[in-house]
């Protein structure tokens, strides 16, 4: 098929598009991944109820169709040039609707949303799960099977999808209706695009979005029916499973003009994974946006975690199949931007400088904890703080302890992975909006001891969703090829001992354990 499309009589391109928490972006790539068009949107948060985090669905359908659209008169050039078409979106946001009319039953519910909080911690303290606990500890112990040890540390999350969705089924009649009639269809935002996309004929998703819901298997590869059976959750509205470099459907041509082949739709933070090459056992990727997810490639085997490291699907290609391993911290972008309206200072720009011109950070250590802290001390009551302020505290003591609480944090993750996956870390990779700080990347390989590359290209999401829906149609040949295109901007060389750092991590570490269990939950 790529041969065809990819004929020498008129040059071809490849369309990606990201769906992210606060944005919307398409880019158009050339042979070289160079950008040859883009166009980008805002994506509308909508909070009816303090916790809740929603979107409307036809608001995100309408902003996809006009950044493509977008990004198609930016370029000059014309969707029958479209050799393929990858989609990357945020994880975990899903909705419902009705598989005849395509009418959603309700928005879109965020990754983010807390709705369910209360339902996550009955079941979470629930005598059933203690019995299942016991009995996958049992079964680990007589078959030393990894996938057993895993459920036997399971431990459910708002950020999962499972409860939010089981909060939708006992909240929304019509949906309930709808599963009764078998004419219930579940997605998160790829599947709903990829449905739209197709004017209702594939209800689908892949395999890196599917195992981030936390319903998949990852160790079974299909969506669980043990945990559906448990909490009641109707196992018919779930979409296919398909591989992440695969051929979905073309898109319906009165949309764009032409039909655009969907060959790949891949979770943001594996796409990211992706376009920043990290192919091989051992690479280390760290994106430091909103959040901070740091991943590392495990290979064709899950990773089993005792600290709550999350294994993922990395991606699947053919017999290809490549895990991840994930660690993640909610406050990053989100802490800098707290401060820049407490009005430490006006410009982002400004922190680096800020940071630099003391010394040290005179002893404060922030508490990166907004949203709590995630792993290792999964603490969802600690609370954000700064600790050991003092007179002669100014504002650059306090911006810089929160650019060295991001570097801290990276460090702490890094170490977890080193310890629990015992895989020797090969290359580390940095993208994200934080990552331009050079403060914080240059702390970060001081504190890992090892160089750490910021790539030229920030859109690394939208950039792996191209690179695997182009190696889909034979727009680039192989991951080799995929490589030497890959730019790296700059490299920040270990330039100060770890011994150096070692009593302002103890302080901070103290500081973590002080802002522990600050909010009551009972």
């Amino acid at each position: 098929m790529g041969s065809c499309r990819n004929g020498t009589h008129k040059e071809t391109f490849i369309l990606a598009v990201d769906v992210g928490t606060t944005s919307m972006r398409c880019h158009i790539y050339d042979k070289e991944a160079s950008v040859r068009g883009s166009c980008s949107t805002k994506v509308n948060v909508l909070h009816p109820q303090p916790g809740w985090v929603e979107m409307d669905p036809e608001e995100i359908w309408r902003g996809f169709v006009a950044v493509v659209k977008g990004a198609l008169q930016d370029s000059g050039l014309h969707a029958k040039q479209m050799a393929a078409l990858g989609i990357s979106t945020q994880r975990g946001t899903f909705t419902t609707w009705d598989r005849r009319t395509g009418v959603p039953f309700h928005n879109f519910i965020g990754w983010q949303d807390l709705r369910a909080a209360q339902l996550v911690q009955r079941w979470n303290r629930s005598c059933t799960m203690k019995l299942v606990h016991g009995v996958m500890k049992l079964l680990h112990l007589l078959t030393r099977q990894k996938r057993f040890l895993a459920a036997s540390l399971v431990v459910f999350s708002t950020q999962h999808v499972t409860f939010r969705l089981l909060w939708a089924l006992r909240h929304h009649a019509q949906v309930r209706h709808a599963v009764l009639d078998d004419n219930c269809c579940f997605g998160t935002i790829d599947t709903w695009l990829v449905f739209r996309l197709t004017n209702g004929t594939v209800h689908a998703t892949d395999c890196s979005n599917a195992s981030s819901t936390g319903v998949f298997d990852t160790y079974q590869m299909c969506w669980s029916g043990f945990l559906c059976a448990l909490v009641s959750l109707p196992l018919s509205i779930f979409p296919s499973v398909q591989d992440t470099g695969h051929h979905f459907g073309l898109t319906a041509p009165a949309i764009f003009g032409a039909p655009i082949p969907i060959t790949c739709v891949m979770a943001d933070q594996q796409a990211a994974m992706f376009g920043e090459c990290c192919f091989d056992t051992g690479d280390l990727k760290i994106t430091m946006g909103t959040g901070t997810f740091m991943d590392i490639n495990t290979g064709s085997k899950p990773h089993t975690s005792v600290a709550g490291l999350y294994p993922l699907v990395g991606w699947k290609m053919g017999p290809e199949l490549v895990y991840l391993a994930e660690g993640n911290a909610a406050d990053t972008g989100t802490a800098i931007k707290w401060a820049q309206e407490l009005e430490l200072f006006s410009d982002v720009r400004d922190t680096e400088a800020m940071a630099s011109s003391v010394d040290n950070s005179d002893g404060v250590c922030f508490v990166p904890s907004f949203s709590g802290l995630q792993a290792p001390l999964n603490d969802p009551r600690a609370c954000a703080a700064f600790m050991g302020l003092k007179p002669s505290t100014n504002k650059c003591h306090l911006v810089r302890s929160i650019l060295e609480s991001v570097a801290f944090r990276n460090k702490q993750l890094y170490d977890i992975m080193l310890r629990e996956t015992r895989i020797p870390i090969t290359k580390i990779r940095a993208d994200g909006g934080v990552c331009t700080n050079n403060f914080i990347m240059q702390m970060t390989a001081d504190l890992l001891g090892k160089k750490v590359e910021r790539p030229s290209h920030f859109d690394m999401s939208s950039l792996g969703a191209a690179f695997m829906a182009g190696l889909a149609v034979g727009f680039w040949k192989s991951p080799e090829e995929l490589k030497k295109l890959r730019c790296t901007d700059t490299v920040f060389i270990p330039q100060a001992e770890l011994g150096t750092y070692r009593p302002l991590l103890r302080g901070w570490e103290q500081a973590l354990r002080r802002s522990m269990c600050w909010y009551d939950q009972s």
